[in-house]
């Protein structure tokens, strides 16, 4: 998301919200935020009809925020809002964490179970093995963000 978009959701000026983030620039490696080119950001703003810089418009190419690069913000902004969204990451962590760890033991006892029927007809081994491919995790897309 851009950052004039983002500054709009936390409650705070562009020009506080992209201050706040150049002082935690270390908070922000490349793949959590990275800043338009000129000729991308013209194409952004010919797709939005947006004012030239001449008139009104930006004075410097906006920065763009990716999902990480967004959770991270919560974390740099003092606005409400922000420590708001902070406190919900910190519980879907959490959340998450409790999945994971019962996962785990949904797994083991899968194994166990399977262990149990070893010798038992293709038709059981096939449930497992379906049961098994619905808890594989989707890989993670590499794919390049932006333009």
């Amino acid at each position: 998301m851009l950052d004039k978009d983002l500054a709009t959701l936390y409650g705070v000026p562009v020009r506080v919200f992209n201050q706040a983030v150049k002082r935690n620039i270390n908070r922000f490696p490349k793949n959590f935020m990275f800043q338009l080119t000129k000729n991308e950001y013209d194409i952004l703003r010919s797709q939005n009809v947006t004012s030239s810089s001449g008139h009104g418009g930006r004075r410097y190419l906006p920065y763009v925020f990716t999902e990480q690069g967004e959770a991270m913000l919560s974390s740099v902004l003092s606005s409400k809002r922000a420590i708001e969204v902070n406190i919900q990451i910190m519980r879907a962590f959490v959340k998450l964490r409790e999945i994971a760890f019962s996962q785990k033991d949904l797994i083991a006892k899968i194994n166990d179970l399977e262990s149990k029927f070893n010798d038992h007809d293709t038709k059981i081994q096939s449930i497992f093995t379906a049961i098994k491919q619905l808890m594989i995790l989707p890989e993670k897309s590499t794919k390049k963000i932006g333009f």
